[in-house]
């Protein structure tokens, strides 16, 4: 298990462009589709690459948002498995 990284320390891993907020512990990312059809199949594929690195985001699909939101809670709070997930998220998006 990891350690949790402090604040400054996810702000500096992320850059200052990042589309990424910290919040409560988590890193979090509100995504806006075309629609929710477009939405959920995003969030499929995502799942799909979460699974098989068995370390998942929680998910939050309204429509044509989905949340995705980054802990371990294992080790209650970021670390460096959730900066994997979100460079996951930002590569699937083209980013």
């Amino acid at each position: 298990m990891s350690e949790p990284m402090t604040d400054d320390a996810i702000r500096e891993a992320l850059g200052a462009d990042s589309a990424w907020r910290v919040e409560d512990d988590r890193l979090v990312r509100e995504l806006r589709f075309g629609g929710f059809g477009e939405a959920l199949a995003f969030l499929v594929r995502l799942g799909i690459e979460v699974e098989k690195r068995d370390h998942h985001p929680d998910l939050t699909l309204v429509y044509d948002r989905l949340t995705v939101a980054w802990t371990s809670h294992d080790a209650g709070g970021v670390t460096d498995r959730d900066l994997d997930g979100v460079a996951l998220v930002d590569r699937l998006l083209g980013a």
